[in-house]
């Protein structure tokens, strides 16, 4: 305080002279020491005392990460994968009014600098570098700006602005070397972040416009140039106020630099701020499920061809353009379908179930659904202990919860949250077209960030629905589908005593295979597999892309677990007459020049699996499963008009439902279900497929039916069978018992005396069904010997 006293006292003594002489001296130190100062620095930046400084060979090399998109097959983008979610934009797909109005703002002497405008240079100096103005703007060009986002700014303590900004300027230079102007302006609105992981004009025109960047309006434009400024203060989304006048601020720069009239300029300043936002993550948009089943098939595919300079490809920074099977209107309809039916299915399970909780006393079963989440991996990750990770399962916390309703804000520990979940149902959906094995629409579940396991490729009991390809192996073996079988329950003596039971509990009768698909009888399917051969069954499930199916009589009532891509490939065989053709959605991959990489059109496996008459016959069956069985609602609840052949299935406990209903040109499967199996209705009225799955295939049906895109699809009939296929087929589907005829009566009295005891289940007992059948041909040869 004493020297400031001293040093004021001083100054009070100085005359004008004094003063004039201080000052004319420091004037003549600053202009020579302030310049050396700013020299050595610039040298030592440009020596690369901060950093080493990008050659010219550098800046040719500039690589930007760019989204690798995803195509349907009708050109609509289902989503990107990205790590920055950016799309390279040609400098002939950019609107010129994105240009004029970049120039316009920021930069009105873009075209007649080097990369560094002189005249705000001065203005920069003062307000950046001496008063260390950090909002200051207005000197940095365009190209500097460039340079600051290929090489974000460091921090070098009292230093970091002018390094940052000499480093800038050195790297303009270079750039304006190396580039041409039109180069230098594509490349800055291709790397300029709009906020919220959005990067470059593309990116930003879809964004908030859902347009191209080369459709973009005058109005558009300059909302999105306007955002450069300050990308989330000036958001449109979040503050359309400030958004709609920092736009009118661009639309005047350019009628200042004679980009736009003053009449064009009044009339667009008068458009009220419209924004079409979509907002797609990896989660969100359409098909989550199918684009990640894609990436790892993408990925699998990329590592196996590398680029030409031995590089791997990455789907998430090279810009790649993935092409697939999709089609967006038909993936569309799938996912409404799912939401519609299962959100009132829901509402009925929570209602059946009456609050109690099917996995209360399931700690198995909750502790791997503790394991699976995302909560529990990442704590491992992070080195927590298994004790550590059980206290914070335990400890309630704030959180989101997914509803139908929308997202529900709970305090609720991880573990319950983990129950809630448990309790959801959830759905597959899968079409593809038979004959070529394209895959239309795939939807694995109710909702991808949520619910991330998918139904389509995951397994599970398939009930019923794999009875179709037991009487199809039937068939093959020259079963006669008009041979009428008993619905007698029967025990399988030499399977452990099993004896498999019908829904109803009713063992009357004696069906025809198309009566006993029709109405869905298991111990009439149980007979057919032991007729056919338990092995020919499993052999031919494999030759329909079935695999790990156990060679037992009870996979003939669908207790193996299989996905339902699987099911819905082989039933396309079916419609396909005889030819399978393996499912295929990965059209073909273009690098970010758009040269093909990878080609997969032509790829087809098909092969014939079974005779045409044996399919068409199967398709007549299953269309009377529609008509007049258990798929019958479709007709009567539904109303729809179209050719239609499929089975329904139910697992036991009705843990699962399934359906799958094919149309000439498109088979379809749904599967209904939750994750942990003891979460299910307790009716078979409210569990069985045809009223969880059918539902969703039904109403998927209808969507279709009322686009007029898809006339033929409505209209279209199976191919006329044969005359001689509907000869085999002419018979009654039931026959009730009648009198014996001769050839019967001649084992009445053996079989009376094999008779079961009142009550009993008749044994099955494959050496006396044997003897029976050799006293059969035996009685035949005494007659015509006798003749």
């Amino acid at each position: 305080m004493k020297y400031f006293n001293k040093l004021g006292k001083r100054l009070q003594k100085m005359t004008r002279k004094d003063v004039f002489r201080l000052l004319k001296k420091s004037f003549i130190i600053g202009i020579i020491v302030v310049p050396l100062l700013a020299l050595l620095l610039y040298l030592t930046v440009l020596g690369g005392g901060f950093g080493r400084m990008p050659s010219a060979k550098d800046l040719k090399d500039i690589k930007n990460y760019e989204a690798s998109e995803v195509y349907a097959a009708d050109g609509v983008m289902l989503g990107k994968y990205y790590i920055e979610n950016r799309t390279n934009a040609e400098r002939d797909k950019i609107a010129k009014v994105v240009l004029d109005a970049l120039v316009a703002t920021e930069d009105a002497r873009f075209y007649q600098h080097n990369g560094i405008d002189k005249r705000s240079l001065a203005r920069v100096l003062v307000k950046s570098l001496l008063l260390q103005d950090r909002s200051a703007g207005g000197g940095s060009t365009i190209t500097q700006q460039l340079a600051k986002n290929i090489y974000p700014r460091q921090n070098y303590w009292l230093l970091t602005m002018p390094v940052n900004k000499i480093k800038e300027a050195i790297i303009a230079t270079r750039l304006e070397e190396v580039y041409s102007k039109e180069d230098i302006i594509t490349m800055y609105l291709n790397t300029v972040p709009f906020g919220g992981n959005v990067f470059g004009i593309e990116a930003a025109s879809r964004r908030f416009f859902n347009v191209s960047s080369a459709d973009l309006k005058a109005e558009q434009a300059a909302v999105l140039i306007g955002m450069l400024k300050a990308t989330t203060y000036y958001n449109p989304r979040l503050y359309p106020d400030r958004a709609k006048g920092r736009r009118d601020v661009v639309l005047g720069q350019m009628e200042k630099y004679k980009y736009l009239s003053a009449t064009a300029t009044d009339s667009i300043q008068n458009i009220p701020l419209a924004l079409d936002y979509s907002y797609v993550t990896h989660n969100e948009g359409i098909a989550p499920y199918f684009r990640e089943r894609l990436r790892l098939q993408v990925n699998s595919w990329l590592k196996a061809h590398p680029k030409p300079d031995g590089t791997t490809y990455n789907v998430y920074t090279d810009g790649l353009k993935i092409y697939t099977s999709i089609d967006s209107h038909l993936q569309e309809y799938a996912e409404k379908a799912v939401k519609v039916h299962m959100k009132q299915l829901q509402q009925v399970f929570d209602k059946h179930v009456k609050g109690k909780n099917p996995v209360a006393e399931d700690d198995a079963g909750i502790q791997q659904a503790v394991r699976r989440s995302k909560r529990y991996r990442s704590l491992v990750q992070a080195g927590k202990t298994e004790e550590e990770i059980k206290t914070i399962f335990h400890t309630p916390v704030p959180m989101s919860l997914y509803s139908w309703e929308g997202e529900v804000e709970k305090t609720i520990s991880p573990l319950d949250s983990v129950i809630y979940y448990q309790l959801f149902l959830n759905a597959g959906f899968m079409a593809m077209e038979p004959r070529t094995g394209l895959v239309r629409a795939w939807v694995g579940g109710i909702d991808h960030e949520h619910f991330q396991y998918d139904h389509v490729v995951s397994k599970r009991q398939v009930g019923s629905t794999f009875k179709p390809i037991v009487y199809a192996t039937a068939l093959e073996q020259g079963v006669d589908p008009c041979e009428y079988i008993s619905n007698e329950q029967v025990m399988y003596t030499e399977y452990d005593n099993w004896a498999p039971k019908n829904s109803d509990n009713k063992y009357e009768g004696r069906y025809s295979m198309q009566g006993g698909l029709t109405h869905s009888i298991n111990t009439v399917a149980v007979k057919v597999i032991m007729q056919a051969g338990i092995d020919k069954v499993v052999d031919f499930a494999g030759k329909l892309g079935i695999g790990d199916v156990p060679e037992e009589p009870s996979i003939a009532l669908g207790t193996p677990d299989l996905s339902l891509m699987e099911m819905v490939a082989a039933y396309g065989a079916f419609a396909n007459r005889g030819y399978y053709v393996a499912p295929v959605y990965l059209m073909g991959i273009k690098d970010n020049k758009g040269n093909v990489i990878a080609d997969f059109t032509k790829e087809q496996d098909v092969k014939k699996v079974m005779e045409r008459e044996t399919a068409d016959m199967m398709i007549q069956m299953m269309k009377s499963v529609v008509d007049s069985g258990s798929a019958s609602r479709l007709r009567y609840a539904y109303h729809l008009p179209n050719d239609i052949a499929g089975k329904t299935g139910t697992t036991q406990s009705q843990s699962d439902g399934w359906f799958i209903g094919m149309i000439p040109d498109l088979v379809a499967g749904s599967w209904v279900g939750a994750d942990n199996r003891l979460v299910r209705f307790r009716s078979l009225s409210l569990g069985q497929g045809a009223n969880t799955a059918l539902p969703i295939w039904a109403t998927f049906m209808g969507y279709i039916n009322a686009d007029t895109k898809y006339a033929k699809i409505r209209t279209k009939q199976f191919p006329e069978p044969s005359s001689r296929v509907l000869r085999k087929l002419d018979c009654p589907m039931f026959e009730q018992e009648k009198e014996p005829g001769f050839l019967e009566r001649l084992f009445t009295k053996e079989e009376e005396k094999e008779q079961d005891k009142p009550g009993e289940i008749k044994k099955y007992d494959p050496k006396k069904e044997g003897r029976k059948k050799k006293k059969f041909f035996d009685a035949i040869k005494d007659i015509f010997s006798n003749n």
